[in-house]
């Protein structure tokens, strides 16, 4: 026989099941031995690619294990993390980082001006979800300087730099997102693949040695972790809103905001016979009117969606960035179904023979809503959206689908998509109409020349504050844009905020708006966390 293999997961399981059965409350809500500078959290799934920045890992928060160039503050600054300085030419095409001369990998060997080219490069040719597509070289000027060239000129690729962490070019190979070496604030020290990471401390760090020393991660499911939470066994979990109102003996469920929004991309063609390079169809003859796509905003009560949906665990959603630096607040429109009724009966679209849908040129206000059948929030959203665009005379037909069916049909249908980026690249990605029609970013084949020319000022101008007044202006410069009052691509429906219990006495920093995709986003300042 084998030797038997504990790990925290298994011992976790067993004890859940020993406390439900009879123990008393006492026993229950015991912890697991551990000193007040450990910790241990469930907060969702493994990362299925591993712990590789140049494949994506770190996107959604900190990559912990690896160091970045610069990286963003609570209030979404860029601010140094092992560049010491950088200057960028005025067209916005050449970068240039000065490194720092005492950050070491955990194997000893200090961090140079290569390895930031090596990870780039290999970033770049990984074929994933890093975006280095606007990077035309990276060279290394000398040992502690690095010079980027852009193939044309993208202010925002400061923030893609801040997501990309630097891997060491000396132990770098296939399987490194199994056993991460970087100069971060945290070592990976075990991972049981399907239960649980261990992190400790990087006592060399060049920042300020982290307060919590080691820090086990289990992977649960949010029912599991629930379970465990109960028993005391956790100090943090990620929850839901079905069970956030759940009082739990120790532990307070923190509500953290997010711009993990959820909205509905609307075809802006009309169905002219035009088919993608794929042979799906583009283009559907009611959403392109945009009366349609506006009255939907307006007609559409977020708060009640936020409420119902939610269970108020989350904000209305009016653009893609709400609450950036880059957001616009004058993308807010008010709930008004008169005002929605009205936009419709102007454009008109008309109710003739009383069935209570709308009818314009012998053609119904009647449409397919596709949304991702395995996900129960996005389900009810659509429910909700259908109920309330019935009282408009829209009629929407539900379908839940999978994504392979989904990819075939969002040029022609509307979907049900998420997004929220904390990088403007995603406002780019979304409206330009370089990227029409290129798989989920613009499947509704939206384009304007304003929104272009404000999209390209943007990604021109090196000051971050006139940067961002270029992207507010897409959203809506006061006559066109993106937004519920100018083109309307999207109707954007609530930001979800993300749910934790957390352990009485456990500081886990101010933490920055949460991005789209659960999970990972609360450890972006891991190293800050502490016992009070």
């Amino acid at each position: 026989m084998g030797r038997l293999k504990f790990t925290l997961a298994g011992v976790l399981a067993i004890t859940i099941l020993i406390t439900g059965c009879g123990k008393g409350e006492n026993e229950k809500n015991q912890q697991i031995a551990r000193n007040k500078d450990e910790i241990v959290m469930a907060i969702g799934s493994e990362p299925e690619g591993g712990f590789d920045p140049c494949t994506g890992w770190g996107r959604y928060g900190s990559p912990l294990f690896q160091s970045t160039l610069v990286k963003t503050d609570k209030d979404m600054n860029i601010v140094n993390d092992i560049a010491t300085n950088y200057t960028v030419s005025e067209d916005n095409t050449v970068w240039v980082f000065d490194i720092r001369d005492d950050a070491y990998f955990t194997d000893g060997e200090k961090v140079t001006a290569d390895d930031v080219v090596f990870t780039f490069n290999t970033a770049k040719n990984s074929g994933s979800i890093v975006d280095l597509t606007s990077m035309a070289s990276v060279w290394a000027i000398d040992e502690d300087t690095v010079k980027f060239t852009l193939s044309y000129p993208q202010s925002a690729f400061i923030y893609t730099v801040a997501g990309t962490g630097i891997v060491p070019e000396h132990l770098y190979s296939e399987s490194y997102g199994e056993n991460p070496v970087g100069s971060g604030p945290y070592v990976l020290k075990q991972w049981d693949k399907g239960q649980q990471i261990i992190l400790e401390a990087n006592e060399n760090y060049y920042g300020d040695i982290p307060n919590i020393k080691k820090v086990t991660i289990l992977f649960m499911t949010e029912d599991s972790a629930f379970v465990a939470t109960k028993s005391g066994q956790l100090d943090l979990a990620i929850t839901t809103s079905n069970y956030a109102d759940t009082n739990i003996d120790g532990m307070k469920a923190v509500s953290l905001k997010s711009i993990d929004n959820r909205g509905i991309t609307l075809p802006v063609l009309p169905d002219s016979g035009e088919k993608t390079k794929d042979g799906y169809k583009i283009g559907n003859n009611v959403t392109s009117d945009v009366a349609v796509r506006r009255a939907l905003s307006y007609g559409i009560d977020r708060n009640a969606l936020v409420d119902s949906v939610l269970n108020g665990y989350g904000t209305p959603a009016y653009i893609e960035c709400d609450g950036m630096p880059w957001g616009s607040e004058n993308a807010f429109v008010e709930y008004d179904v008169e005002k929605a009724k009205k936009i419709l009966e102007d454009a008109g679209w008309v109710d003739t023979n009383g069935d209570g849908i709308r009818e314009k040129n012998g053609l119904n206000c009647e449409f397919k809503l596709f949304y991702n059948a395995g996900d129960s929030v996005r389900q009810a959203l659509s429910v909700a959206v259908s109920q309330e665009a019935e009282e408009l005379g829209i009629k929407i037909v539900l379908e839940g689908a999978s994504w392979d069916i989904i990819d075939k049909e969002m040029y022609s249908s509307a979907v049900l998509m998420g997004w929220g980026a904390q990088n403007p690249l995603e406002t780019y990605l979304l409206y330009h109409s370089d990227n029409v029609a290129k798989d989920y970013y613009n499947p509704e084949s939206y384009t304007s020349d304003v929104v272009d020319y404000y999209i390209n000022s943007a990604m021109m101008e090196n000051d971050t504050e006139k940067a961002n007044e270029l992207w507010k202006k897409v959203q809506w410069d006061g006559s066109t844009g993106v937004s519920t009052e100018g083109d309307c691509p999207w109707v954007w429906l609530v930001n979800v905020d993300h749910i934790y219990y957390i352990r009485d006495g456990l500081d886990i920093g101010e933490q920055k708006i949460h991005p789209h995709g659960h999970a990972w986003p609360i450890v972006s300042n891991l190293e800050d966390w502490k016992w009070e």
